[in-house]
């Protein structure tokens, strides 16, 4: 039987393409797609990170919707790449001793229950940069969540929406990895918060860029609307994930 790659559209029969080399089964986006990545991440390193890295800061919304659609094998697999990349930049942010949550939040106040609040806050900033590869892993269902919302009537499934969120994730933490040597430099001081805010900038320009690029058929302001809806969904689920778990760790801590 003869099939057209879906990566390289050349005629061909057998398992893989004798062009490319891209197997001629593209699974579905599904949670077997999901545990086979990841799977393949833990136990494989090959030469895709460099050209994924290069395609998510050129044209990152055409590549991620390439990927979908079957062209897959000169990709790093999305939740392999931000399991590398978060870990590197956890191994980055611990052994330099930064605190990526410096000048974010203040907790005044004396007593004994304030103390108890800066401990348990102290020890859950220790460990997110110590498990940053797996916080990052947790957060994307959240942020996945919020675009499947965002973008509900364009027909993309939830695993398809987790796999772009991992796509931007890596896209994020290259950012992030890039402009470490500028946090080491100015860790400790004020410059910090204000450095975190330009990433934070940037990161959503880079979203909203992605996804104006992902749906080029449409009209550029209302998926830029999506975006901050998305964004905003994410915040609320966010900040009530993170709100209850610090209630069941100072609760345990008193």
């Amino acid at each position: 039987m003869t099939i057209i790659c879906k990566n390289c559209n050349h005629k061909f029969s057998g398992h893989f393409c004798n062009n490319c080399g891209q197997s001629a089964e593209t699974h579905e986006m599904n949670i077997h797609f999901l545990w086979h990545d990841i799977q393949h991440g833990l136990l494989h390193l090959d030469k895709g990170i460099l050209f994924t890295a290069k395609e998510l800061f050129t044209r990152p919304g055409n590549t991620i919707r390439e990927f979908l659609e079957g062209k897959r094998v000169k990709h790093f697999k999305p939740i392999s790449l931000v399991l590398i990349l978060a870990g590197i930049y956890g191994i980055l942010f611990h052994y330099s001793h930064i605190n990526i949550f410096e000048g974010s939040f203040t907790i005044t106040g004396k007593g004994k229950e304030i103390e108890s609040v800066k401990n348990s806050f102290e020890k859950i900033t220790e460990w997110i940069s110590t498990h940053y590869a797996i916080v990052s892993l947790l957060e994307l269902p959240v942020l996945a969540l919020g675009t499947f919302i965002a973008f509900k009537k364009y027909e993309y499934n939830f695993i398809e929406h987790l796999i772009i969120n991992a796509f931007l994730t890596g896209q994020k933490l290259i950012f992030h990895i890039l402009l470490f040597p500028l946090v080491y430099l100015y860790n400790g001081t004020a410059y910090l918060k204000n450095i975190s805010d330009f990433e934070n900038i940037i990161g959503f320009g880079l979203t909203a860029w992605t996804f104006i690029q992902f749906f080029s058929t449409k009209k550029k302001w209302p998926i830029f609307l999506k975006v901050v809806l998305s964004y905003l969904i994410y915040l609320v689920v966010f900040v009530a994930i993170a709100a209850s778990v610090g209630a069941v760790i100072i609760k345990t801590n008193t």
